[in-house]
C-alpha cells in the first residue's frame, strides 16, 4: 500500500475548504491525504493538549509521521529547555505516547544533521538514542552522503536492518557532502518511508538569509518526468514493503500538494477513510 501526504497540514491554501479557519486546516487536510508529517515536533516537544486535539481531528486509519525533537538528534537552536538528557527523552515520549496509543503513529523520523557522517561515535550515538526510543517505530534519515559512500552504503543498509530501523530514503538536491542520493531500498518489511524535498541545487548550497532558509531550499516544483522517476521508485520499494509513506516536503513555493496530487492520479490511487470534509479543489487539474 501507498500513503501519500505532506509535511505539515498549514501551510498548503489549496486543501483548505473556503472560509475555513486556522483551527480546521488539519480537518482540511486530512480530507485529501491519509498521512502527514508532524513537523511542530521537531522545534518543540509538543503538549499532550496537542496531540490529543490531533488525534480527535483525524479519521481513524490517519497517520503521523512524528519528525523527534531537536535536541535528541543535534540540530539544537538556541538553549535547550530540559535539565538533562533524560528529562528530554522522557518528555518526548509521554508527549506522543498518546498517538501511539490511538493507532495513529506511523513511526517517529529522526532526521540527523548534514555534518553527522558516517563514523564509530556517531553509529553509537544511533543506537543511544533509538535504544531510548524503542517503543516506536523509528525511521533513520541521514544527510551526509559518507552513509551511502560506495564502500559503507550496503554497512549502512545492514545495520538499519539489523536494529530493525526504518530507512528514510530522500530524493533531494545532489549538492555535495550535505546532501544524500535515492537509494531506494527498503530495511524493513512492514515500512519505508520516503521523502521529497525538491531538486533545487543552488538553494540547497545557497539558502541566503539564514532566517528564511526553509524557504529557499524547498523551492521546487516536481515536473512529470521527475515524478514518474519517484513513481519507479516507489514500485521498486512497494516489492519489498508493505507499506510505503511518500512525504513531499517541496512545501515553500505551494507546490507540495498540487505534486502530491499529481503523483497520486499518476499511480492511480484512492485514498479510503478521509475526513468527510472533501472538496473538488483538484478535480480535472491534471
Amino acid at each position: 500500500m501507498i500513503y501519500v501526504g505532506l509535511t505539515g497540514w498549514g501551510d498548503h491554501p489549496d486543501v483548505y475548504s473556503p472560509g475555513s479557519k486556522k483551527t480546521e486546516k488539519l480537518i482540511d487536510y486530512s480530507a485529501h491525504f491519509p498521512i502527514v508529517e508532524l513537523d511542530s515536533s521537531f522545534y518543540a516537544v509538543q503538549p499532550e493538549r496537542n496531540i490529543r486535539k490531533w488525534i480527535n481531528e483525524t479519521p481513524e486509519g490517519f497517520q503521523f509521521v512524528v519528525k523527534a525533537y531537536q535536541g535528541m538528534t543535534g540540530h539544537q537552536r538556541g538553549e535547550n529547555p530540559f535539565a538533562s538528557r533524560d528529562e528530554m527523552f522522557e518528555a518526548f515520549r509521554l508527549s506522543i505516547r498518546p498517538m501511539k496509543e490511538a493507532g495513529k503513529l506511523g513511526m517517529v523520523l529522526l532526521q540527523f544533521p548534514p555534518w553527522f557522517d558516517c563514523q564509530r561515535d556517531n553509529v553509537e550515538q544511533i543506537r543511544e538514542i533509538t535504544a531510548r526510543l524503542e517503543e516506536f517505530d523509528l525511521a533513520i534519515e541521514f544527510r551526509h552522503q559518507s552513509w551511502y559512500a560506495p564502500e559503507l552504503r550496503d554497512k549502512t543498509i545492514e545495520f538499519l536492518k539489523e536494529n530493525n530501523l526504518i530507512h528514510s530514503v530522500c530524493d533531494e538536491p545532489q549538492a555535495g557532502d550535505g546532501s544524500i542520493p535515492l537509494v531506494p531500498i527498503s530495511t524493513r518489511r512492514d515500512k519505508v518511508l520516503l521523502r521529497l524535498h525538491g531538486r533545487n541545487v543552488h538553494g540547497w548550497l545557497n539558502t541566503g538569509n539564514a532566517k528564511k532558509w526553509r524557504e529557499v531550499r524547498y523551492l521546487y516544483d516536481y515536473n512529470q518526468k521527475e515524478l514518474q522517476e519517484i513513481s519507479r521508485a516507489v514500485a521498486e520499494l512497494e516489492k519489498t514493503t508493505d507499506q510505503v509513506y511518500v512525504i513531499f516536503n517541496n512545501n515553500s513555493g505551494g507546490h507540495a500538494a498540487g505534486d502530491a496530487k499529481e503523483f497520486q492520479q499518476m499511480n492511480d490511487l484512492e485514498f479510503k477513510g478521509l475526513s468527510e470534509k472533501q472538496l473538488d479543489l483538484f478535480e480535472g487539474e491534471f
